[in-house]
């Protein structure tokens, strides 16, 4: 059976647009399946089946949260990390990705194009716990030849989440 056919209770199911329904998602996780196919045309049984499959087929990761810890005056510190490595005949990116991953303070990790190899999102409770994590955990792997640390200070838009203060303007006015 082609890959975008559901079958479901003898139903079959076409996901040929799963697009729309993974943004509105990405949008707000929260959207109840009757709100989820009012959005896109489709019936309530028709999202779910969608969605159970994107979760089986490993489309759909998880859901999560988008929160501004600024706003709970928590002291949390987050830091994007640059890292350059040199590989040998035996590892891999993917080798040294999953060292990595599997530290508790690592958020995100990407290998990237450009000046470095991978960008680390670093998250701890200060900046000297941070910081100790990246020297004493991160760059003593033998395969890291540089970290660079840039702490987080603000944060404006996270996961195409616009942090605002209330859309308050406290510029002064200027008159010609």
């Amino acid at each position: 059976m082609p890959r975008n056919v559901l079958v479901r209770s003898s139903v079959v199911f076409r996901m040929d647009q799963p697009d729309e329904l993974l943004e509105l998602l990405c949008e707000n996780a929260r959207y109840s399946t009757g709100d989820l196919a009012r959005l896109t045309g489709r019936t309530e049984a028709e999202v779910e089946a969608t969605i159970d499959e994107l979760e089986a087929e490993g489309v759909i990761q998880g859901y999560t949260a988008i929160v501004d810890w600024d706003e709970i005056d928590d002291q949390r510190v987050q830091a994007h990390v640059e890292l350059n490595v040199t590989l040998d005949r035996e590892t891999s990116y993917r080798d040294v990705a999953e060292r990595l991953a599997g530290f508790p303070e690592v958020q995100g990790l990407r290998l990237v194009s450009g000046d470095y190899d991978f960008a680390l999102e670093v998250e701890g409770d200060n900046m000297r716990e941070v910081s100790r994590f990246i020297s004493d955990k991160v760059a003593p792997l033998p395969e890291i030849t540089q970290t660079v640390t840039h702490y987080i200070m603000e944060t404006y838009k996270q996961s195409g989440h616009r942090f605002d203060d209330g859309g308050d303007d406290d510029r002064l006015s200027v008159t010609p």
